[in-house]
């Protein structure tokens, strides 16, 4: 608990946060390696109760959230953080193998996670550079924004 303060500290000071919970260890070491080059501090979780755990410690600018996990799935931890006053003013965006990759249904995805209070979902199978450029589009320019 002592490590993490001192990294939001650390973060609160200097760059965007990002906290992306996925009980895909693999999946999340590639998008913490491509979202770190992109010069966001990553931290991760590997299942929902931990990623709540984090969220409430780090209070990052974005929340990457697999809908499938162990323990407390996606779904359920996006419904714990908008029960809390704090938490649920925090930027969430859904990662999912589910979804629709033809682009004239995508719409049905985007549209879903806009009704519950996602700012938007990613697909597991896009493309690295496409995500972090979305990524990139829904944080601030800097700290101060």
């Amino acid at each position: 608990m002592i490590m993490l303060t001192k990294c939001r500290k650390f973060m609160e000071e200097t760059k965007l946060s990002i906290l992306l919970v996925d009980d895909d260890k693999d999946l999340r070491d590639i998008m913490a390696t491509k979202l770190k080059a992109a010069g966001y501090v990553v931290f991760e979780a590997e299942n929902g109760e931990d990623g709540l755990a984090k969220a409430m410690e780090l209070m990052p600018d974005l929340l990457i959230l697999d809908i499938n996990m162990p323990k407390l799935n996606g779904m359920e931890m996006f419904s714990k953080l908008k029960a809390d006053t704090n938490l649920g003013r925090l930027k969430v965006v859904f990662l999912t193998s589910y979804g629709e990759p033809q682009a004239e249904a995508a719409w049905l995805d985007k549209k879903f996670a806009k009704e519950i209070g996602a700012i938007g979902y990613i697909r597991k199978t896009d493309d690295l550079d496409k995500i972090v450029k979305f990524v990139s589009s829904l944080m601030p320019s800097s700290k101060e924004d």
